[in-house]
């Protein structure tokens, strides 16, 4: 699994995106041709399966721009104040965040219980 993490900006007429490692870049007219080139420069770095992508701006001239090959279903980019950062998983995380909701469910249950109050007193 490949995660690739682009910085973009515009300068004029043209946007440029640059790894974060410095070793992958591209250009382009629009923020669109720009994903389309990042996703196929790192496909040439790294083809071990699907891609998926995220793009945020960050400003009207910059943004940041994501790739993940390979790897489960499930990713996801959490993106703040510039800085991103990557996480990945299959069926068997997403079950346990599901489990701790109901939990969490029964928790809030349980607190009204222990408020002394009935609709029947």
């Amino acid at each position: 699994m490949g995660v690739f993490t682009f910085v973009c900006r515009s300068s004029g007429d043209e946007w440029t995106g640059k790894s974060l490692s410095g070793e992958l870049e591209a250009s382009a007219p629009s923020t669109f041709d720009l994903q389309r080139k990042l996703v196929h420069t790192a496909l040439s770095a790294d083809s071990s399966g699907g891609v998926q992508s995220s793009f945020s701006l960050v400003t009207p001239t910059s943004a940041v721009f994501q790739v993940i090959i390979g790897g489960a279903s499930g990713g996801a980019f959490i993106g703040g104040g510039g800085a991103a950062a990557a996480s990945a998983g299959g069926a068997a995380p997403a079950a346990e965040a599901e489990k701790k909701e109901e939990k969490k469910e029964e928790k809030e249950e349980e607190s009204d219980d222990d408020l002394g109050l009935s609709l029947f007193d």
